[in-house]
């Protein structure tokens, strides 16, 4: 059996089994969600059409993953006015695989199924926990640590404009921008049109500072720069 379905104000035909990226639904992994807008289903010859959905049809599918689409850039230029823009957008999705498409009202199997697995887990847990974990000795106190600003403009040569462009391409935080590989940068300075600024500026190692609480090299060099001045 088949159904046409109508989600992100798409439409997709759909069976048993099928793995597809939709428009984004809320969910977590593994969690069963219920897609209520059924255009048509059918088996064969036979085709119920519905005006515009078919009453009492939906179809339920397992969250397979959350993520993002590849890069979209758009680019505008207005001739001799000396004006360009380059703007790039990921667009959020999620991963689905249908599991059952349910007539007449008819309610999931799956889903009461998975609730009940939980139940059962959250209970035992404890339990096992009991008899197996040994008595875990009190912690020392440790000092606490200093709180990390996570702002990429503290990285020097990233100014508001940039942050923005950074955010926007999926790089918004410090953690990303420290993990880039040079595949990673060489992308960034493709869409980007950064022109090999993530190396020659050391973008990586100033995260990698900062995260560690170190303070921003701009401010650094604004220190010195005084300190010599004072001299």
């Amino acid at each position: 059996m088949f159904a046409v379905i109508k989600t992100g104000g798409k439409q997709y035909r759909v069976v048993a089994n099928d793995v597809l990226k939709i428009e984004k639904i809320a969910g977590e992994v593994g969690d069963i969600v219920e897609i209520g807008y059924v255009l048509a289903h059918g088996e064969g010859d036979a085709v119920t059409i519905g005006a515009p959905f078919v009453d009492g049809a939906s179809v339920t599918a397992e969250v397979v993953a959350q993520g993002r689409a590849a890069t979209v850039i758009a680019f505008k230029k207005r001739r001799r006015q000396n004006s360009k823009r380059r703007r790039g957008h990921r667009q959020y999705e999620t991963t689905v695989r249908i599991d059952e498409i349910l007539l007449g009202g008819a309610k999931p199997a799956k889903k009461a199924a998975a609730k009940k697995e939980k139940v059962a887990e959250a209970e035992a847990a404890p339990a096992a926990l009991a008899d197996v974990a040994p008595k875990a000795k009190p912690a020392k106190a440790k000092a606490p640590k200093a709180d990390v600003v996570d702002d990429i403009s503290l990285i020097s040569g990233v100014g508001p404009v940039l942050k923005e462009k950074l955010t926007e391409a999926g790089y918004g935080t410090l953690a990303s921008i420290s993990k880039l590989k040079k595949a990673d940068i060489a992308k960034l300075d493709e869409e980007l049109s950064l022109g090999g600024r993530v190396e020659r500026e050391e973008w990586v190692a100033q995260a990698k500072e900062l995260l560690a609480g170190k303070p921003p090299r701009a401010q650094i060099d604004k220190d010195a720069a005084a300190a010599k001045e004072s001299e």
